[in-house]
């Protein structure tokens, strides 16, 4: 329709509500724009004008507290110390350098340090606190404070500090701090401000790293009015900071130093876990190092005596190592035959000595042979041979299918560095990393915990825990984030029969017990607390055929990193079993002379809490015992240290 033949009224009416329309549209936008203009120029007005007058505002972060790290009775693990600080302000000091050398007369400062602070005086702002000297002394910061007249610019600091007291007992689990590196900033997807201060400290491996949002806690600010020098005038706002939470583990200090002790001088790992619960009640490497000497930045002399030291004291062997787990191994070997029904429980095996297998001969430890042995037996002798027969009957697959159930092959959920997964090999794997078919002779080896099977000591300690309970435990080492309870997965029924279990008991049991067994040496003799166990020994080097005939030369012939590895697996009472060990002695030969004897002395530390009495040890050992716990008891700390510094 044309304008022209439109209605006046109607499009006189049309115009109106349009025009309201755009009229409260504009009187909305208007109402909107003057109660900003209101709360910016009014309300605001202090603020602001402080803003404009050349941005007269900082905000600065207040750096929270480290949370704490406890052991399971609430000894103090990983705790926070005063921190002495010289700094200097240049904008204050005048003459910087006749400053320094005054200062120099009265502390010693690190050259290199020294360097680094010259570097910044010269390069911040002259307001800037520059810090010369780092965990000062109290002496040194006394002697700073009564010549402070002579010393312009000189400010004397304190803060926090991380302070391990335990040292090497818990440098593997716990790790240690150290400040923020370009690294770890790439390494980081959005860094948290707080990263960005000098000297801003944060954990580098272990607890104090797998956990560092909940230690770190939250940083709080501060509106500081400063004039157009960038000096402090007045602080205008505070939020504080929110401090890191406290840290609570399952580990037993006084065990866990113990174990410490007994593995001096060894290249070793020991695990002990609570088979009721799963927690890790100890978890050692030996050797070990002084986590302090992180915290600040280690020297190059310090680092390079740790990388070189053919002992490997910088991993955490209980969890990243990995090893052949040998004869401990056959208790898998033995439950995959009997679930599979190709085993009987009085079966008998005859041992020659040796194996003849698809044209190559497989041997015995025992080269004279065992003679007709069953399971039972076989356990307790450690006998190859049967376990390289019955391997054929089931295969790998199953034998592998076992070992996954009793915890091989798995990488636990634990806030530790670089847990490792092992190795349980079958034909697929094979197949794909080895690009070759799976044959008889890699069964046969996996039988025994050799060829291509790799455990670590805690999923080792994770084998026995779940045997002697018979139930899919898993560790923990987490008992508590700022008192909340974590989770414990004590596991349902592993789903093996009973009978088969009992089975295996009974000879771990005869292992330790029977003058028969490997272990027999190592027994416990109190009867509430008798050992039940698993000797092993694993091979790092091939014995050719000729050295066969000349026979094989013995462990302590060779050079130490050609010697086999000694294992040991046990848990305690017997009866009524409370704790599971996995013992591995790097290169320390055989297991029954290596490994047993520190797992038998653990179980007794464990089981009694203190020194066990003499009379728990076999006669012919008492004395060397004595000797030996007089001379443990001077290493380890004299009793725990509590948190609110009570013992």
């Amino acid at each position: 329709m044309s304008l022209r033949n439109q209605n006046p009224k109607e499009s006189q009416r049309s115009i109106t509500r349009r025009a309201l329309i755009l009229g409260s549209g504009m009187a909305g936008i208007a109402g909107v724009l003057g109660y900003r203009m209101h709360f910016l120029q009014i309300d605001q007005s202090e603020q602001f004008r402080l803003l404009a007058n050349e941005n007269r505002i900082n905000i600065r972060l207040i750096p929270p507290t480290r949370g704490r790290i406890f052991d399971r009775n609430g000894g103090i693990v990983a705790n926070n110390i005063p921190n002495y600080r010289i700094t200097m302000v240049r904008e204050d000091a005048g003459d910087v350098d006749e400053v320094i050398y005054r200062l120099s007369r009265l502390v010693e400062l690190d050259p290199h340090e020294l360097e680094k602070a010259r570097s910044d005086l010269k390069k911040l702002r002259a307001d800037t606190p520059i810090t010369l000297t780092d965990n000062a002394s109290w002496e040194d910061i006394s002697r700073v404070a009564v010549n402070s007249p002579a010393l312009p610019g000189i400010v004397l600091e304190v803060d926090s500090s991380r302070h391990y007291p335990l040292g090497p007992d818990y440098a593997h689990l716990v790790g240690y701090v150290g400040p923020v590196s370009e690294n770890d900033l790439k390494r980081i997807d959005a860094p948290d401000a707080l990263l960005f201060i000098p000297r801003f400290h944060i954990g580098k491996i272990g607890i104090e790293n797998m956990i560092e949002d909940s230690l770190r806690g939250k940083a709080g600010t501060s509106h500081i009015e400063v004039n157009a020098a960038g000096r402090s005038m007045r602080e205008l706002s505070r939020v504080e900071n929110r401090p890191g939470s406290d840290i609570q583990l399952t580990i037993d200090t006084n065990l866990q130093s113990y174990i410490s002790a007994r593995l001096e001088g060894e290249s070793a790992a020991a695990a002990v876990i609570d088979t009721n619960t799963g927690d890790i009640l100890a978890c050692v490497s030996s050797p070990s190092f002084d986590p302090n000497l992180f915290v600040n930045g280690i020297s190059n002399s310090d680092y390079n005596a740790l990388l070189n030291n053919k002992y490997r004291p910088l991993p955490n062997k209980p969890v990243q190592g990995i090893y052949p787990p040998g004869s401990t191994f056959k208790m898998i070997t033995a439950l995959a035959a009997l679930e599979d029904g190709k085993l009987g429980f009085r079966e008998k095996i005859h041992c020659p000595g040796y194996a003849q297998i698809s044209g190559r001969r497989f041997h015995c430890w025992n080269s004279r042979g065992h003679g007709s042995v069953d399971l039972h037996r076989s356990l307790t002798e450690s006998c190859d041979v049967f376990y390289y027969e019955i391997s054929l009957r089931i295969g790998i697959e199953k034998i592998a299918e076992m070992a996954r159930r009793l915890g091989l092959g798995e990488r636990y959920d634990l806030p530790l560095t670089s847990v490792a997964k092992g190795l349980i090999p079958n034909k697929d794997w094979k197949l794909a990393n080895r690009g070759d078919s799976w044959k008889i002779g890699d069964t046969v080896n996996s039988s025994i915990g050799q060829g291509y099977v790799l455990a670590s000591p805690l999923q080792l300690a994770v084998m026995t825990a779940r045997i002697a309970s018979g139930r899919a435990l898993e560790p923990r080492i987490i008992k508590s984030i700022e008192g909340k309870e974590e989770p414990a997965i004590q596991g349902e029924d592993i789903g093996i029969g009973e009978d088969y279990l009992k089975a295996i008991r009974t000879a771990m049991y005869e292992t330790s017990n029977n003058r028969r067994g490997t272990a027999y040496g190592s027994r416990i003799i109190m009867d509430e607390f008798r050992l039940a166990g698993k000797t092993g020994t694993s091979q790092v080097r091939n014995i050719s055929s000729a050295e066969r005939k000349n026979d094989v030369i013995k462990n302590e012939d060779l050079p130490w990193e050609k010697r086999d590895h000694a294992l040991f697996v046990s848990f305690a009472p017997y009866e009524n079993p409370r704790i599971a060990i996995a013992v591995v002695v790097e290169h320390g030969g055989s297991g029954s002379r290596s490994a047993a004897p520190i797992a038998r002395d653990i179980a007794l530390q464990a089981l009694y809490e203190d020194d066990p009495p003499l009379t728990a040890y076999p006669a012919n050992v008492r004395d060397m015992i004595r000797e030996q716990q007089q001379r443990l008891l001077e290493k380890r700390p004299k009793r725990t240290i509590r948190g609110d510094g009570r013992a």
